[in-house]
């Protein structure tokens, strides 16, 4: 697996590749301590993962923001310590997951492996089909809006809003169960790839980013409806 690393705290990257090579022992692993060089390293090679870091100069959130002008794979965010503001920071500027220290091997690998299994989704145009999931196209229209899986963006018109992994990932999982209630840990379990007691809040803050995307009034949702002590429920055509 090739993996690339923004930061430039050598003993939190230590840290963290000793985490993954503890099951990929032959993983290649490039760290790049700034911006330009990070751009460089995602335009000239193939990245499987990118994981991005604490950098001076700059918080986590605004460092993949950054990493999301030059590539559309999968990002994962490591932060310092878990705390709900940088995890809601993150996800909302581009991250597809977030793992915080201390590293927990098994959810980290859980993840990493979950990415890995979307991207190759994407990548071969085929879904990961649910037993209880409808097949998707890779275009689903409704009303005014268009969301092409393979592309990763939704069409309003000519407007184009491009999708990240993740994002398309869950949306399509969402239009795949269109007019059931999906669980929260169902999500966990058929997207993120993640089985253990988790926190479930990153994905509250995906729906937020996904209504940006398919509502008219984002504050008042129509489409991605919000099913209390469940989860989310995906409505092509509310009465």
């Amino acid at each position: 697996m090739n993996v690339r690393l923004l930061t430039d705290d050598a003993e939190f990257a230590d840290e963290l590749v000793a985490a993954l090579k503890v099951h990929w022992p032959h993983l290649q692993v490039e760290v790049c301590k700034d911006i330009p060089n990070c751009a460089k390293a995602l335009r000239d090679k193939t990245v499987d993962v990118m994981f991005v870091g604490p950098t001076k100069g700059m918080g986590v959130h605004q460092a993949v923001r950054r990493v999301r002008q030059y590539w559309s794979g999968p990002v994962v965010a490591a932060l310092d310590e878990k705390q709900p503001n940088n995890m809601m920071k993150v996800i909302d500027a581009g991250a597809d997951d977030y793992l915080a220290k201390p590293f927990e091997l098994p959810i980290l690998l859980s993840r990493v492996r979950g990415l890995l299994r979307r991207h190759e989704w994407f990548r071969m145009e085929a879904a990961a089909e649910t037993s209880s999931a409808v097949p998707v196209a890779s275009q689903f229209a409704f009303r005014d809006r268009s969301i092409d899986f393979e592309q990763l963006e939704v069409r309003v018109g000519e407007k184009r809003m491009p999708l990240t992994l993740m994002e398309a990932a869950l949306l399509r999982y969402f239009v795949q169960h269109e007019g059931r209630p999906v669980p929260r840990k169902a999500i966990l379990e058929d997207v993120w790839g993640v089985h253990e007691d988790t926190d479930t809040r990153a994905i509250d803050n995906f729906v937020v980013r996904l209504r940006r995307y398919i509502e008219d009034d984002p504050a008042s949702p129509r489409h991605l409806q919000t099913v209390r002590g469940v989860g989310y429920k995906f409505v092509a055509d509310p009465e």
